[in-house]
Formats: C-alpha cells, structure tokens, sequence
C-alpha cells in the first residue's frame, strides 16, 4: 500500500484481515467508504440510498467483535453495495421505478444475506434503470448515473450504478444482476471486472419465478480477486431456488493466473456485430498479448446472425410484461413499449425461441471440444453519450452488420456458461474496453483464472 493510499483500497481480502487483525478500524473504514459515496453521488450518481446510520452501526459491532474475540468470517468488515433491485429488509427499494412506490422488505435477498454471514456491510443501494430494463442506467425516478471515466458518457446498465461505486473506489465490489449484459457492460464500460456466473451458481432468489433461465446474480469488482471473493461468499445451493447448482465453487482453482498452454477461440465479431474498430485493436492487443505468454488464440467463424439478439430481445418483453406488467404509474416510456411487445407475443413462437438456444449451444460445445474459452468483446463501443438509449442500437451497416451496443446477451441464451468482462486498457478515446471470455459450462473456476491472467497485463 503506498503512503497515501487508503485500507480500503486494498483488496477485500487484505481489509478483512486487517480488521480481523486489528491493524485497521472497521468504522475507519467504513468513513472512508460513505465519505467517497457522498463525495462522488452529485458527479456521478451511483446511489439511490446510502445506508449511513445502519452501515457505520454494522461497522462498529464489527469492531466490538474482534474486540471481544468473537467469531469473525473471511470479509469482515469489508464494505459493499447492493442494486436497488435486491430487497434489503428495511431499506426502500425502488426497482428505479415510481410504480413501486417506497417499497420497505421486510427480507433481505439470500446473496446479500451471505455476504453480511462473511461479514462484508452493505453500505449502500446502488441505481438501475426502471426495472433493470436498460443498458443505461437512466430512470424516471433517479436520472442519470454517469461514467466515471467520463461523466458526459453512459455507466452502462442495469447495474450502472454498482459499476460506478466500485470504479470511484467506494467499495471493492458490489451486487448485481445479469439477465442480458447487465454486469458485463457496465463493468465493460467503468474499467472493472464483471461476472455473469454460471446459471444456478449463486441462487436468484428475487424474481416471482425460481424457473426464469437467463436471471444470475454478479459481482462488480476492481479486480478478479476480489470477484473470486464475492463468489466464495455467495455461490451453493439453497431450496431458495430449484435452479441452483449442488456444486462446490473452488476458489483456489479460481486464483491460478496461467495462460501457458491453454487455447481459446477469438471470434472479434461473434459472426455479426459491427465493432468499432478502436474496440477491436483492443481485444486483438489483448489477443496477442495471451499469445506472448504462452496460450494458443486462434480466431474462429460462429455461423450465428443478428437473430441470436432479436429472439433475446422476445424473451426480454415477455419477462419484463410477465413479471412488471402491472405497473404503469409514471414509467418510462421505453418500458411500456417493452411491455406492450411482450403482451403481444405467441405462445408457440416463444417456445421456438428455444430451437435457436440450441443450435447456439451446440455450436459451442462444438468449440469447446477443442479450446478452454471462447474470447470477445464485451461492448462492440465504448461508452456512448449519456443522453442515447437502447434504440439506438437496431440498425445494420451497409454490409448486414448489427450496429448494436452489448455482445454479451447471447451468452444469456446459454446460461450454464460462465462469462467475465476483464479491462484491457483503454481505447484510442481513453474510454475502458471489456474483454469478455466465455467459458465452458459451469466452469466458473476456469473462467476467472484466465480473467486473471489477463489481468496481470493491466493492473488496475
């Protein structure tokens, strides 16, 4: 730690122990924290609620406990965030909507429930667009959360605002959720890391259905590290959600940082996005970069085409009109027009969805019999103005490419594969790229290993 750096700029790990060991002060901390939280909220507006009574309660039981000699876990005292789409038993949680009024749960979600058992604080809500329904993080009740890169330019969403309380030093990670991007593109966006798990890994527990299959709790974090500890904390079954995985989630396999003799497949292009190409010179610096410590990349043709993002985008209105249709009070126009689509939807065309899903499974698994992972952009951009919108990104280039913003909501069509965002510099604007790496199925361990390998060429 250099001489003018903060505790709470180390890893979670290191806070924890400094804490359990009593070299650091868990109140300490947690002042660090708030104070960054408030200094930041006006540029940046990460925030819907920032828990300063209870957090700094929590952190002094934290320190009365080391105090006593009491039992301490592995994140005690390390302070963390939490989007306002997760229930906090009594906090006000939004969903970034008017139409949920001053909602006041009366439990708290089981991810953020296991974080609190390590010992982590939530110190704070974190925003999100309307019901989570954006890449940007914009809502009619919040406004704008801002990059903190750049604060003319989008944080990205739906977890826009955990991105930016991990990428303004706030917290070392943050909750989020992950139906099509929703952690890979704001982390791609802020310059931080971002998984999406592996279906079932970490129990969704705050949806009306335990049967959704493209819903996955995330974290946010300033390094692989400390999203290993997220995970370590969070993932294992629960009767909570049928869907959860009975697997073991080995963190030490997560920590191996070896590039050396692994292959992955690159495909710049997943077969039909239009990258820019500042993005692309990117992933391909990263590419080689692997290459020169030893893996194999070799680039690779997918047969898929821009249908792969319009049947999403089906699944996407019927999720959304299914499970927030009866709100209507004072929404964002843009989530009524979702709704409406996803109102309109047939039965059978929604089930044959499912005959695209495995065409695209098979093709991967068909990659998979030869490489460890598959390599990507998060973002075909870096973060756009803040002002544009989703919408924006429909449209097709004069050679039948999709001009579209994310690449990660295929990887949401086979949701057993784990796939991280990974900063790799910036790009020739200055703005943070996201290399995703998409693994095999249920390899959680594997995924972020070779995150962190590539993350040694850009330490934060």
């Amino acid at each position: 730690m250099t001489q003018d750096a903060h505790p709470l700029d180390l890893p979670a790990r290191e806070i924890a122990s400094g804490v359990r060991g009593g070299r650091f002060s868990a109140v300490e901390i947690m002042h660090e924290s708030l104070k960054r939280a408030h200094a930041t909220q006006d540029a940046f507006n990460a925030f819907a609620l920032i828990r300063e009574e209870a957090a700094l309660a929590a952190a002094r039981d934290a320190d009365e406990a080391v105090k006593a000699g009491r039992p301490t876990g592995f994140l005690h005292g390390v302070p963390f965030a939490a989007k306002d789409l997760t229930p906090t038993a009594g906090d006000v949680t939004t969903l970034g909507s008017w139409s949920s009024g001053d909602y006041v749960p009366s439990e708290t979600a089981l991810c953020v429930r296991r974080l609190q058992a390590a010992g982590a604080i939530l110190m704070g809500k974190t925003t999100t667009p309307e019901f989570g329904h954006s890449s940007f993080t914009w809502s009619p009740r919040f406004g704008a959360t801002r990059n903190p890169h750049d604060p003319s330019r989008t944080s990205g969403g739906s977890s826009g605002g955990s991105a930016v309380a991990v990428g303004t030093g706030v917290v070392p990670f943050a909750e989020g959720s992950d139906m099509g991007g929703s952690v890979r593109i704001p982390a791609s966006f802020c310059g931080i890391v971002g998984l999406k798990p592996s279906l079932g890994r970490i129990p969704m527990t705050i949806l009306p259905s335990v049967f959704d299959d493209i819903s996955h709790f995330g974290p946010l974090a300033r390094t692989v590290d400390d999203a290993v500890a997220f995970l370590e904390a969070t993932a294992g079954p629960s009767d909570e959600d049928i869907l959860s995985l009975p697997l073991t989630f080995e963190a030490e396999r997560a920590r191996d940082q070896g590039l050396k003799g692994k292959r992955f497949a690159l495909s710049i292009d997943l077969g039909f996005y239009a990258v820019e190409p500042q993005v692309e010179a990117a992933i391909r610096r990263a590419a080689g970069a692997m290459a020169d410590a030893g893996a194999v990349v070799e680039e690779v043709a997918l047969p898929w085409t821009r249908a792969v993002v319009d049947e999403w985008y089906e699944i996407w209105c019927v999720f959304m009109s299914a499970y927030f249709g009866a709100f209507r009070d004072r929404m964002d126009p843009a989530m009524v027009e979702i709704m409406r689509r996803g109102f309109a939807k047939d039965a059978t065309s929604y089930k044959r969805i499912e005959l695209l899903r495995t065409a695209m499974w098979r093709d991967m698994a068909r990659l998979f019999e030869t490489y460890d992972a598959l390599l990507c952009p998060a973002c075909a951009v870096t973060a756009p103005p803040v002002e544009r919108k989703d919408g924006d990104y429909f449209n097709e280039d004069a050679a039948g490419h999709l001009i579209g913003l994310d690449m990660t909501c295929p990887f949401n069509l086979t949701p057993q594969c784990p796939a991280i965002s990974v900063p790799i510099g910036p790009a020739d604007d200055g703005l943070p790229v996201g290399l995703q790496i998409v693994g095999r199925r249920f390899q959680d361990e594997a995924v972020l290993g070779h995150g962190r390998g590539v993350e040694r060429f850009y330490s934060p």
